[in-house]
């Protein structure tokens, strides 16, 4: 008999890489994965990992049970979230984690909305970076997350994940009150190669997106200083230490610098909603998805 919770094992395994990854985020010291993991290739008899120095690869044996293990895991949950909501009826916690422009435009007011229309669902928000989010939800600590689409982002046929297109924005250019573009009526890329520039840190898809868009208008940006917050990143250009490239709904107001759109064809943030395949039933997350999906038509 195979126990599921060493299938969870497994699937945090092939998901982080390393035993002390997914001893991290199973809460588990090494040593007990490493036990988990040697238990069920007992139960199978077959062997599901081969040791390639510190890190470990999965064998055929070990895919194939995979194939089957992302099956039984939903079914489990599903199972679990019935019997969640024959005790205790619609109430209950939905968890969702969203980047800092996300909450302020759309989860604040989804809060709000789902006050009045389910007042027995508690949404719990937690702060996560675009491309943050999908590992936290994969990984089981929430059940909504809004995320950014980038190169990094989970292939559109995974079928653990749910995806529900929000909104997309433009970006638009920021440029320092005294920058010689600044009176202009839009921004050519072209015109901003030789400036200093103001740029998300590495692993934040908004970078990746400007990156490739200076690559297409031919030159690489001199990125001099870095912040995953737009008003940071708005007052550093405010202050003369360069130029930036932010969605439109990410741009601070009132700010002192210079907002001047661009050219097509213009770079664009794409924002959707994702959740697990197994909550896709789920009537909390379902009500918290259709306020979040009315809220973004209004953006």
């Amino acid at each position: 008999m195979i126990e599921v919770r060493r299938l969870r094992v497994l699937r945090a395994l092939a998901d982080h890489g390393t035993v002390t990854a997914a001893a991290e985020v199973l809460h588990l010291t090494p040593s007990a994965v490493s036990q988990q993991l040697a238990a069920l290739e007992s139960e199978v008899g077959q062997e599901l990992l081969e040791r390639r120095g510190r890190r470990v690869a999965i064998t055929s044996a070990g895919r194939l049970l995979l194939a089957h293990t992302d099956t039984i895991l939903t079914e489990v949950e599903r199972a679990e979230d019935a019997m969640r909501l024959h005790a205790n009826g619609a109430n209950g916690e939905v968890r969702v984690t969203a980047f800092a422009t996300a909450i302020s435009l759309l989860v604040a007011p989804t809060l709000t909305r789902l006050r009045e229309t389910n007042p027995g669902l508690d949404l719990v928000v937690r702060d996560a970076e675009g491309h943050q989010g999908i590992t936290q939800l994969l990984d089981g600590d929430a059940d909504i997350a809004i995320a950014v689409e980038h190169r990094g982002s989970p292939r559109a046929d995974d079928q653990r994940l749910i995806r529900i297109p929000l909104y997309a924005e433009p970006f638009v250019a920021v440029l320092p009150p005294t920058h010689p573009a600044a009176a202009d009526d839009t921004i050519e890329l072209s015109q901003l190669a030789a400036d200093d520039w103001v740029m998300t840190a590495p692993g934040n898809p908004i970078r990746d997106v400007v990156l490739l868009a200076c690559e297409q208008a031919g030159f690489q940006p001199r990125v001099v200083h870095q912040s995953d917050d737009f008003r940071a990143v708005a007052a550093l250009v405010a202050a003369g230490g360069g130029v930036s490239l932010v969605p439109r709904l990410g741009v601070p107001t009132p700010t002192l610098a210079v907002i001047r759109p661009l050219p097509e064809p213009i770079p664009t943030r794409r924002v959707y909603a994702a959740i697990r395949s197994s909550r896709a039933d789920h009537p909390l997350v379902s009500a918290t998805l259709a306020v979040l999906t009315e809220v973004a038509e209004k953006l």
